[in-house]
């Protein structure tokens, strides 16, 4: 496509990618008018369009730092050009309205206050001083105010925000880093901030900056507040007020669960946790997510209080990633006030997070002291992303939300049409199409109509925003799925075939593949270990070795099943689940086993009536539950207030004395068919150091690697039947870093190529990519 050196010839190009949102028009504006070029830019359904004319140098000059250069958020995935006979254009280079047409444009993830923006904020000669919704090009909210592509004003939420002539002429400047940002706003023609107090809390309701002083002045005096940010509410409070933080942790019925907290800046934060310099360019990073850090004990700065996160080492941090955020810290001269706040997503338990005004007054009453909120409305629920460093430095996301979506996958292999639903626990959806695939928002366990109507809102947006319409929907094969129901639901309604079934561990498997960029023409050995999975015996699989690609797969090994008394009501109960496998192993129900002396002497009847005459014991081979068990074994926890509760304390426990000793409890290995790891010997060995009185962490820790060994030599022997040497860890018992680490290393020693999650969560966040790969590529699918 190189231009004769001389003369007057016109181009015209297609730039694919996240080029929306980003600056990119202004960005092509000005690299056009510095080289004297006439022609155009705008934004279509594909991407950015752009004709370019002027002597034949200069052209190809633009096209050399179009390819070179970009905006600090853009990302892009391709640039396709022609040839046009030159019109005698002569300029000046223009930007034009967008086109509404549907595509494939990339919208980029919400992203922090960028520096220029917390300048002026601070600034008080600034006309953006102190305005809670500062931002620019470079950052600030897109994907939750977006309402549809292509991405400009009208087609955000703040369209209904008419812009003053101070901030049209910055918009209309292509001089000016707002030049066609599409949320630029002032205090003079801005959304606007509003404090509603509840009843009987003496407050009176106040607007902007009163708001915010109120807000702060309430949080340094204990209270709670309901805060609207850019992707829902949060409930925060001071995290060093214990009153407070356990007024909240018992009005949402939390539990024991550990709560999230936001620091005022990274020197607070380097006050009650321990950083890498990979955590801390993760924490500052334009994506701000929840990062889970050692805790620093005892704190140089502001100490948490006990109730944030009871029994834990690790807490989850953030900085602030909105203006409204810095703001409520304060800035220099306002009232101290907390420098560390709880902030936990604005939700009873079990439901979605609030994002509309008139409904967080009903679904957070009786939770908040007051709600602090705006008038500029969430088109997409986003809750906060979290993830944990790596010794090595890499990241793990646990779950993928703001700052990460919609940002799209690129997919080894292209797939039709096709929409995944997820699962029942840490819903997210998947949408594909050709070699892209992009994820919705963290959406929570499907547990009541608010949920699955948060589930299919999120479906609708992320169709709205690529451009793809499914032909295909992809669902858990579970049959008592509200996620399957939802589908199937949908799938008549639109006229499409019954959803394609893919089974659990199949589709972790399938994610982390895909995730490497695997093309499926060769097999992995997926090591699957998770709480739960429907099995393709119908009964419940969790401690899974497969040998599969996208088309299928063989159960290689799995963990010997034992009984799971009461389904999934005895999961909160892990001194049960012990007693259980101890039934299962033929060992006995001695008296001073902790998980014995646990239940109660009723109990223990009961119980061992229901393993006896198999009333209402599914069988499971889930290595989730074997965690549970073994936690209550151990003396740690027996009964579970929250998920993964009792496995987190065990491998709390395991970490503190990892490097105690070498000792790994043994597996048996064994049976015909496909290959039985059973527990039994590593329950002899634990019980019988249990007699010896052998410290908690220690037992914690031979169990974290004797689980470790046995996944070695299981994937020696697959390889030796097999010849495959790629080994995928995934589901959520590998969000366990003690456990990921050990496996990985004892594989990688070995000779395996480990492939391990990334941006792709490890648990049920990231099943849905899964069930996409698996359904979109396959010539035949299964259905119910």
């Amino acid at each position: 496509m190189t231009a004769p050196a001389t003369g007057r010839v016109r181009r015209r190009l297609t730039v694919h990618g996240t080029v929306q949102g980003v600056g990119f028009r202004p960005h092509v504006h000005r690299l056009a008018a510095g080289l004297s070029l006439a022609g155009f830019v705008g934004n279509t359904g594909e991407g950015v369009l752009i004709e370019v004319e002027g002597p034949a140098q200069e052209v190809d000059r633009f096209c050399d730092l179009l390819a070179r250069e970009t905006p600090p958020l853009a990302a892009v995935t391709g640039i396709a050009g022609q040839v046009l006979p030159a019109t005698g254009d002569t300029g000046p280079f223009t930007i034009r309205s967008t086109e509404r047409a549907t595509g494939r444009t990339q919208l980029p993830p919400d992203t922090a206050t960028c520096a220029d923006c917390l300048r002026e904020l601070s600034d008080p000669a600034d006309r953006r001083h102190r305005h809670p919704f500062v931002t620019c090009t470079h950052c600030g909210p897109r994907f939750t105010i977006a309402t549809g592509m292509p991405y400009d004003r009208a087609a955000t939420t703040m369209a209904g925000f008419p812009m003053c002539p101070a901030c049209a002429r910055e918009y209309g400047d292509p001089a000016d880093r707002r030049f066609h940002a599409q949320p630029v706003a002032c205090p003079d023609c801005g959304p606007r901030l509003s404090l509603v107090p509840a009843d009987g809390t003496g407050v009176r309701p106040a607007r902007d900056a009163d708001a915010l002083a109120t807000a702060r002045a309430l949080l340094a005096a204990g209270r709670i507040v309901a805060v609207k940010g850019v992707g829902g509410y949060h409930l925060a409070c001071d995290a060093t007020d214990a009153r407070a933080v356990t007024t909240l942790r018992g009005r949402k019925e939390r539990g024991g669960k550990a709560f999230a907290v936001m620091c005022a800046d990274l020197p607070t934060a380097e006050g009650i946790a321990v950083l890498t310099d990979a955590e801390r360019a993760a924490l500052t990073s334009a994506r701000r997510p929840i990062v889970l850090l050692r805790r620093r004990t005892p704190a140089s700065g502001p100490p948490l209080a006990a109730q944030v996160c009871p029994g834990s080492p690790h807490v989850g941090v953030m900085l602030p990633y909105t203006p409204l955020h810095t703001l409520l810290f304060g800035l220099p001269g306002d009232p101290p006030g907390p420098r560390v706040l709880v902030m936990t997503s604005g939700n009873r338990s079990g439901e979605p997070i609030v994002t509309d005004d008139a409904e967080a007054l009903t679904r957070l009453a009786g939770l908040a002291d007051a709600w602090l909120r705006h008038d500029r409305p969430i088109a997409s629920p986003c809750d906060d992303s979290l993830l944990r460093i790596r010794p090595d430095g890499t990241g793990q996301v646990l779950r993928r939300s703001r700052g990460y979506v919609p940002r799209p996958l690129r997919l080894p292999i292209p797939v039709r049409p096709t929409l995944a639903v997820g699962g029942d626990l840490k819903n997210v959806p998947c949408l594909g199409e050709g070699d892209h695939a992009w994820f919705g928002p963290h959406i929570g366990d499907m547990g009541d109509l608010a949920t699955l109507e948060a589930a299919e809102r999120a479906e609708r947006h992320l169709t709205r925003l690529t451009g793809v319409t499914p032909r295909l929907l992809a669902a858990d094969r579970h049959p008592g799925y509200h996620s399957t129901a939802r589908a199937r639901s949908r799938a008549s309604r639109l006229g499409l075939a019954p959803p394609a079934l893919v089974q659990h561990h199949h589709a972790h498997i399938a994610a982390a593949m895909a995730e490497h960029g695997l093309d499926g023409s060769t097999p992995v050995i997926g090591v699957a270990f998770d709480g739960t999975g429907y099995g393709d015996d119908r009964t419940v699989w969790g401690g899974e070795i497969l040998l599969a690609d996208y088309t299928g797969y063989r159960r290689f090994a799995h963990l010997t099943p034992a009984p799971l008394p009461g389904g999934d009501a005895g999961v909160t109960n892990p001194c049960r689940l012990a007693l259980a496998r101890l039934w299962a192993a033929g060992l006995p129900w001695e008296p001073e086993v902790p998980s014995v002396v646990a239940c109660t002497d009723t109990e223990r009847a009961v119980l061992r009536r229901q393993l006896e005459r198999q009333v209402a014991c599914v069988p499971t081979s889930s290595m989730g539950r074997l965690f549970d068990a073994v936690s209550s074994l151990v003396g740690l926890c027996h009964r579970a207030g929250h998920e993964a509760q009792a496995a987190m304390e065990l491998e709390a426990a395991a970490t503190e004395a990892r490097d105690a000793d070498a000792v790994a409890y043994p597996f048996g290995l064994g049976g015909a068919g496909s290959l039985v790891c059973s527990p039994t010997p590593m329950l002899q060995a634990l019980l019988a150091d249990r007699r010896r009185h052998v410290p908690a962490p220690v037992l914690a820790a031979r169990f974290h690697r004797g689980v470790a060994r046995a996944v070695a030599e299981i994937c020696r022997r697959a390889r030796a039947a097999t010849g495959l040497t790629a080994v995928a860890l995934t589901g959520g018992v590998f969000a366990n870093a003690l456990l990921e680490e050990e496996c990985a290393a004892l594989l990688a020693a070995d000779g395996f190529t480990v492939l391990r999650h990334g941006e792709v969560p490890p648990n049920d966040g990231g099943l849905a990519l899964g069930q996409l790969m698996v359904a979109g590529t396959a010539t035949n699918h299964e259905t119910e």
